[in-house]
């Protein structure tokens, strides 16, 4: 049996990127969510508006998986948030069924409206 997320201890963890490194964060409560380096993308669409390609992120949580049509295809994707404020982010992509989208598979979305860089941009 799996236990309710309610009588789980509460997180006190929070993951912490390197000050040296440029940085997005979330907007709403700017936890870290991603290093610059981890950006493969700033050309993808989201539900609202622009959003950027990560190979990987920090401090999101994941919801089910669910299949969705999107504009490049039919996809497996779940939607994933930030773990301290909750805002949905994004999604990370779980499968691609078209064989030139498969590079998306393990990697995140973020939509714009939800980062903001931080450390050293200019």
């Amino acid at each position: 049996a799996t236990c309710p997320a309610a009588c789980l201890p509460p997180r006190t963890f929070h993951s912490y990127l390197p000050r040296s490194h440029r940085t997005y964060s979330c907007v709403h409560c700017r936890a870290h969510l991603a290093r610059h380096e981890e950006l493969i993308s700033k050309s993808f669409q989201g539900s609202h508006g622009r959003a950027y390609l990560f190979n990987s992120v920090v401090n999101v949580g994941c919801g089910p998986a669910e299949q969705r049509l999107l504009l490049t295809g039919l996809h497996s994707v779940a939607d994933i948030f930030c773990e301290s404020c909750k805002t949905t982010l994004g999604w990370k992509y779980e499968q691609a069924f078209e064989s030139s989208q498969k590079y998306k598979e393990g990697k995140f979305i973020i939509e714009t409206s939800h980062m903001v860089k931080e450390n050293g941009w200019d």
